[in-house]
């Protein structure tokens, strides 16, 4: 059974769907007027993740993710480059299916932009001023949030201490400092819509209530994202969803915790904001995922250019495992299972239901990683030349089989394994014909710390795998 941490009760529950082996998930996607940075990428790789985890337990997800196309955001980045908010979206989002695609994220079964459902959208607003929940000033329409008993539950705070912390500018036209805008009137030169109220756009928030409602229904298994949009994002979205409906928003709220960059906040004034792109020019996608998935998604998270090449050495440990697997299918005599294997076949097999385990516990990514390590440690220790190709076979399409959820272990092996072992022979040769020894002893040991063993021969240099 799937437990899954509830930000709504703050406690983990059995995972029950709504509708048996049936998820519809929804995610708050990007704001599309730049590129996503590294941040918003560990959200983005948690919650694909575990989508991709329930696939592999048996669910058919119904996974959508929104862009969010216009706000003050947009309309500011708009102006800046003497464009259209909609050619700034429609740039946006051009190029987040770019990086999206580069850290192997799943397309969502929906992408669904705001824009493209102001109808819905304005339809949602005049339901919640006919029930009463929501009442128009001068072109602009607030939520009221005293009208919803149960505000705050999901942030964990009442609506009077809400009001007392919170910095909300003063409008006198607001019943309540706390009431906030779901249509907004128009401003000078801002992109508008034509609606009961006047010209106008729609809130943030009304925005992602209105596409979960259209495309998941009125309540849905999961809504997740990144831990500041607990309040007032997800707040208010339950808020308005709830009062439309009379029924629960979501069964199960989720948060990814925040990425820290050098144990600071990134941050554009610490210059420490990298975005997705750039650190993918530098490093495989699997070890940026690996990274992420190093700690429990609800573990605050370091980022780093050191942990990102420790990352890389990990992963390389476990390519190895592979790479070696796949020259022993080439060299194994004997085609089927002897008696010993397919009794240790059992004990692998015992290796997929600990990482079902450990998974199954609010994906814990992190124990997940661990047993995969655990089975390679195994299989080189007791699979060789000697074992049949069965055996083999079953190992290997382990390893990848519990990789997959983690969109890790899905590259090939023999090419790329064998070209960056050659380069970093080719770099340590040069580095002693150099009389370089320091630089040719490090490459040497960074090698063997990979599992990759050089030997000198009179022949030249060779080099082979080692066992963990």
């Amino acid at each position: 059974m799937i437990k899954i941490y509830n930000t709504l009760t703050r406690k983990k529950e059995d995972f029950v769907p709504i509708n048996d082996k049936e998820v519809k998930m929804y995610v708050c996607g990007p704001t599309v007027y730049n590129y996503f940075h590294i941040g918003n990428g560990r959200t983005f790789i948690v919650f694909d993740t575990i989508r991709k985890y329930l696939e592999y337990r048996g669910y058919d997800v119904k996974f959508i993710q929104n862009f969010t196309d216009i706000d003050d955001k947009m309309i500011k980045r708009a102006n800046e480059e003497n464009s259209t908010v909609k050619e700034v979206g429609d740039k946006y989002i051009e190029e987040y299916y770019k990086d999206a695609d580069g850290l192997k994220l799943k397309r969502a079964t929906v992408n669904p932009r705001a824009t493209e459902y102001m109808d819905e959208i304005i339809e949602f607003v005049e339901a919640l001023i006919e029930k009463g929940y929501a009442y128009e000033v001068d072109g602009d329409v607030y939520f009221s949030t005293k009208k919803f008993d149960e505000y705050g539950k999901l942030s964990g705070q009442n609506l009077d201490d809400l009001q007392a912390g919170a910095r909300i500018n003063v409008d006198e036209r607001k019943n309540d400092p706390m009431d906030f805008a779901i249509w907004k009137a128009q401003k000078p030169g801002e992109p508008a819509w034509k609606s009961p109220w006047g010209m106008g756009r729609p809130g943030w928030h009304i925005e992602c209530s209105c596409m979960s409602y259209k495309l998941l229904g009125e309540t849905i298994d999961i809504h997740a994202g990144g831990s500041d949009l607990v309040f007032p994002h997800h707040e208010n979205e339950i808020a308005q969803s709830e009062c439309r409906t009379g029924k629960p928003f979501a069964k199960y709220w989720m948060h990814s915790a925040f990425l820290n960059v050098n144990n600071q906040k990134m941050s554009k004034s610490l210059n420490n904001f990298f975005t997705a792109r750039e650190v993918l020019e530098k490093y495989d996608a699997e070890v940026v995922r690996f990274l992420m998935l190093s700690a429990h998604y609800r573990t605050q998270l370091n980022f780093s250019s050191e942990l990102l090449d420790s990352a890389k050495s990990s992963m390389e440990r476990l390519y190895n495992a592979v790479f070696n697997l796949e020259n022993l299918l080439k060299e194994v005599k004997s085609e089927n299972f002897t008696h010993s294997e397919k009794e240790y076949v059992k004990t692998l097999d015992s290796y997929r239901e600990k990482y079902i385990e450990k998974m199954d516990d609010d994906f814990n990514t992190a124990d997940g990683i661990s047993t995969i390590f655990d089975l390679v440690r195994d299989v080189n220790t007791n699979i060789n030349a000697e074992s049949s190709k069965e055996l083999v076979k079953y190992a290997l399409g382990l390893i990848r089989e519990l990789g997959k959820p983690l969109g890790i272990l899905e590259n090939s092996t023999q090419n790329d394994l064998e070209a960056h072992v050659e380069k970093l022979i080719e770099d340590r040769q040069n580095a002693r014909k150099e009389r370089n020894w320091a630089l040719a002893d490090k490459i040497r040991d960074d090698l063997k710390a990979q599992g990759i063993v050089l030997e000198d021969t009179p022949q030249g240099v060779r080099w082979h795998l080692k066992n963990d």
